[in-house]
């Protein structure tokens, strides 16, 4: 093609013309620098030892430093690698230039402490002259040192920096307190732990022995004391029906902390080219920071596809043009498939991605901070959210904050049950606490009362001593269950007594009624439930689902934690009921799904991270649960017990903390199959649970039912005749 084209052969030849040319003239300025040179030999060569001697003397051996630079460069300029070097050392690798350059300032003043770095090294150095000016020296060297792994590794520096400043801190403050306690020791009075106000733990009662508090509780109650003589007597206080309510200033402040930009904005360059180099266009738009993570709000750029169209231009050359045939939006698919691989890119524990994000066009990315902060209780309820719901409503708690910093507040009564899942140590206790605390900061016992339930015996126990308790801390599963028993009887109670005022609720009725007949709000909180389904898990099942389908309107609200959220222990039924969620971290999606039915509870970081259900949302919200520290408990604790009073007007304790065995015999109806069991046990002597079935034509599960009562009604039978014949 080309020996058939007059134009092509005309240019080759021209080439071939000018390339001659300039290799001949290059010939002759080569042989005319050589003339000169042999011309004036005598000349450079004294001149270039001048300036020889004057660059040795003003760098020293610091030349070898300066050469191996030049000839890195000139390396990479004849390799072509110049463009490389220069995308790998990017200028967000500032400090990486700035640690070689202080690096080399470290070796220069090392050679001129011997006398080898020239003028240059002295001015770094200085000149020593005794030993006095070389130990400076040396320690301005060290200095600079340190200034260059500085930044090496700013990042991992400035995290070491802050975790030893901590513990210094933490050191000075355990410091003060000891000499605080030491210097106010002689005039402490004596103190009567809370448990012998309330006659003991159930095993010391039993025994007969005296509770022996620990150091850690001893100091805990001297810092409620000093509470209670700071704010217990301010006239300042809120007064509701006689009791006073509890300051803010009870509750630790919690120092807030805020991320870098710089960090941030790295995290979102990371993601960028991370799904660029998966072919999948996005583009960060919005970074949320949060407590303990953060949510980077991804928009999805456009799948395009070009057709290619060949061209020929005027000199016979082909082209190719790339023309835009169609765009599509990236599928939300292909971003939510790459959550390994952005975990890898980031180097991130594990990622949550919300795909989409609820009323924005976003999808969020989950990625942990690379420091959590506790979020704290009063911080929490100082915000204007929290103080807005409170006014509307005597059952408001705060649960936590956001991925993005903001608070969330929910209503307890709107709820208005909640279901609490998740392993050990994920935060349940800690979120139970915070929803104690938040009922008794603004409630009086005329308000609110609770019923807790803490078959574990060590974690709601501390609660003992305040008068909100319709009874002491239940710590017995068979005493659980009469507890059910006996409030699926105080709801049909209340119900009648709504019924004769025809209110429609226990607001409507609060209103007609005086202060001192009102009826207060009742809180069951469990906090295992899966040891009450193991003593009874028909009956457990079918009192909560009552109270959980019936309980609202008169004012009964339950707040249920488990540590076990599999079908067994939180059933269907009890599910339906239950509309109201919280997961904390668990071990596997099986129990994600059981508790929110979708995954994503397997992924949280555990130590207050939660996902939180409410009754109006279609997907489950990223939390940071509040943190509540056993002296603050121990502070508002000791606030309500010191205000303890013997008759409290507005509610009938007697008839909250009767014996709830007396309420067994009627709290289930009698079987209407029962009566015929007994003529058949009179008749046959010796039944069994298949008999019952086929004479009385019932299933398995209620010959079963059947057979128990019979044989408990036997042991009591023989338990009278013993007690006769005694």
């Amino acid at each position: 093609m080309a020996a058939n084209n007059p134009d092509k052969r005309g240019k080759v030849r021209r080439s071939d013309r000018q390339s001659g040319q300039w290799w001949f003239a290059l010939l002759i300025l080569v042989f005319l620098a050589l003339l000169i040179l042999y011309w004036q030999w005598s000349v450079l060569s004294s001149l270039a030892a001048d300036i020889g001697d004057e660059i040795m003397g003003m760098f020293g051996w610091g030349l070898v430093i300066i050469a191996v630079i030049v000839m890195t460069a000139v390396g990479a300029i004849w390799r072509r690698q110049l463009s490389a070097f220069a995308k790998r050392w990017k200028l967000s690798q500032w400090h990486k230039w700035l640690s070689g350059m202080v690096f080399m300032l470290v070796i220069w003043g090392i050679l001129a402490l011997f006398n080898l770095g020239g003028s240059f090294g002295r001015k770094i150095i200085g000149d020593p002259l005794d030993f006095i000016d070389i130990l400076l020296s040396t320690l301005w060297i060290l200095g600079l040192i340190v200034v260059g792994v500085i930044f090496v590794a700013p990042r991992a520096s400035f995290h070491w920096l802050a975790n030893f400043l901590s513990w210094v801190r933490l050191k000075i403050k355990a410091r003060i307190v000891a000499k605080q306690a030491h210097k106010s020791e002689p005039s402490r009075p004596p103190i009567t732990p809370i448990s012998e106000s309330l006659g003991g733990s159930l095993e010391e009662r039993e025994v007969g022995l005296e509770p022996a508090p620990t150091p850690a509780y001893q100091e805990l109650k001297e810092v409620a004391q000093e509470v209670w003589k700071k704010y217990g007597e301010s006239p300042s206080l809120v007064v509701v029906d006689g009791w006073k309510l509890p300051p803010l200033d009870i509750l630790d402040e919690t120092p807030e902390v805020h991320f870098t930009q710089a960090d941030n904005a790295q995290r979102a360059g990371l993601i960028e080219d991370a799904l660029a180099s998966y072919g999948v266009d996005a583009k960060v738009v919005q970074i949320n920071v949060g407590p303990t993570v953060t949510q980077f709000g991804i928009e999805p750029g456009w799948a395009r596809k070009y057709k290619k169209t060949r061209e020929r231009d005027k000199e016979g050359n082909i082209n190719v043009r790339l023309d835009e045939s169609s765009k599509t939006r990236v599928k939300v698919e292909r971003i939510t498939s790459l959550a390994n691989d952005l975990a890898l890119a980031l180097a991130a524990s594990s990622l949550r991605i919300e795909a989409p994000v609820p009323g924005q066009s976003i999808i969020g990315i989950e990625v942990p901070n690379s420091v959590s902060i506790a979020v704290g209780l009063r911080g929490a309820i100082e915000t204007n959210i929290f103080q807005k719901m409170e006014s509307k409503s005597k059952l408001a708690v705060v649960l936590g904050k956001g991925a993005g910093g903001e608070t969330i507040a929910a209503d307890l009564a709107k709820m208005p049950h909640l279901l609490i899942a998740g392993s050990t140590g994920s935060g349940k206790t800690v979120c139970l606490n915070t929803i104690i605390c938040c009922l008794l900061l603004y409630n009086s016992p005329s308000d609110v009362r609770f019923i807790m339930i803490d078959p574990k015996r060590v974690e709601l126990t501390s609660f003992n001593s305040i008068p909100h308790l319709a009874k002491t801390v239940i710590v017995d599963s068979d005493k659980a269950l009469e507890a059910l028993r006996w409030l699926s009887q105080e709801m049909d109670k209340r119900y009648q007594k709504l019924a004769v005022e025809g209110a429609r609720n226990i607001e409507g009725y609060n209103k007609s009624q005086p202060s001192g007949e009102k009826m207060p709000y009742l809180v069951l909180i469990i906090d295992e439930l899966a040891d009450l389904m193991m003593r009874g898990s028909d009956e457990v099942e079918r009192i909560l689902c009552r109270l959980a389908q019936l309980s609202r309107a008169i004012g009964i609200h339950l707040v249920v934690a488990t540590q076990r959220p599999s079908v067994d222990v939180v059933t269907g039924l009890i599910k339906a009921n239950f509309p109201t969620r919280i997961s904390f971290a668990v071990t596997s999606q099986v129990d994600s799904r059981t508790i929110l039915d979708s995954v994503g509870a397997e992924k949280l970081l555990g130590k207050g991270d939660m996902l939180y259900m409410p009754t109006e949302a279609d997907k489950p919200k990223r939390l940071q649960g509040c943190f509540v520290s056993d002296a603050e408990i121990e502070r508002l604790v000791y606030f309500w017990g010191s205000q303890r009073r013997e008759e409290v007007p507005s509610l009938k304790i007697d008839e909250l903390a009767l014996d709830l065995r007396d309420t067994k015999k009627n709290a289930t109806p009698e079987d209407p199959f029962l009566e015929a069991a007994r003529k058949l046990e009179l008749k046959h002597k010796q039944i069994s649970v298949s008999f019952l079935q086929r004479r009385l034509r019932i299933g398995y599960p209620r010959a079963a039912r059947l057979m128990e009562e019979l044989e408990e009604e036997g042991k009591e039978e023989e338990g009278k005749e013993e007690e006769g014949s005694g």
